[in-house]
């Protein structure tokens, strides 16, 4: 089985290489169509994983700034590839977000087939938009993602960026455990699953939570402020998504992630 992994340089990518090590790993850009079929009629993957895409730096404020090239990425590039791939057949797999609700959905969660109800940033935008034209294509498998987190130093992880927040939100989320997403993932790939999954832990959490939990696992000394959510506009450029997921379709294909707080607990002390 030959894997063609794009953005494998990037945070979602380089767990992407820990379960498929043999990928191939072109660095072009997916928004250049005749970089990406030359790539593809070269390798002639089976399997085509897109973990390339802008979600801005330090964070998606970056993206109210930069909508050119945030649009190039997260939509453009993914209209491509979806031409692309389905001209030749080829299976492939989509990186999304969850960030694309607000609230938790009657305490129900929100599932593959609710409406996006969260507009507030551009990034969100983006990934509303990209994930509604191609959920209308046979071939591909969209995978949401929330807040992910690991038990590395990244910088791009969640704890690590929580750690370093003065002022910390208490409103409960989803979100993603990258070595059980990994895992989840590499089985709907397996079983050539398409359409939409969420793919969080079991659960919510609040970012508050999280660095409480940091207190009693790591350090008692640390101290952060709890923000509400009318403190938020404070703090932040554009609104956030706060959102619970719903993890009913994968549990239906027999996946079921740790809970969260389990998850976030191993985290910590790995790191500690």
């Amino acid at each position: 089985m030959k894997v063609i992994v794009f953005g494998s340089r990037g945070y979602l990518g380089e767990y992407f290489l820990k379960g498929y090590p043999e990928a191939v790993c072109p660095s072009i850009d997916i928004a250049d169509r005749s970089a990406v079929s030359e790539v593809l009629d070269a390798e002639k993957p089976d399997i085509v994983i897109n973990a390339a895409g802008k979600t801005g730096r330090p964070n998606v404020d970056w993206c109210e700034d930069h909508k050119d090239e945030t649009f190039h990425a997260n939509v453009t590039g993914p209209v491509i590839l979806m031409e692309e791939c389905t001209k030749r057949g080829i299976y492939w797999v989509h990186l999304s977000s969850g960030c694309i609700y607000s609230g938790d959905n009657g305490g129900k969660g929100f599932s593959e087939d609710d409406v996006p109800n969260f507009a507030g940033s551009f990034y969100s935008r983006t990934k509303t938009w990209s994930e509604q034209m191609l959920k209308e294509f046979p071939n591909v498998l969209i995978l949401r993602l929330r807040m992910p987190f690991d038990n590395t130093t990244n910088d791009r992880n969640l704890l690590m960026k929580l750690r370093k927040f003065s002022k910390v939100n208490d409103l409960q989320n989803s979100i993603t455990y990258l070595p059980d997403f990994i895992k989840s993932a590499q089985i709907l790939i397996e079983k050539r699953k398409t359409g939409i999954y969420n793919v969080v832990n079991e659960g919510g959490i609040s970012p508050y939570e999280i660095i409480e939990l940091y207190k009693e696992v790591v350090d008692p000394a640390h101290a952060a402020d709890r923000l509400t959510e009318k403190d938020l506009p404070v703090v932040s450029k554009v609104a956030r998504s706060n959102c619970i997921l719903s993890v009913t379709k994968l549990e239906d294909e027999g996946i079921v992630m740790r809970p969260v707080l389990e998850a976030v607990r191993e985290a910590w002390n790995t790191l500690k």
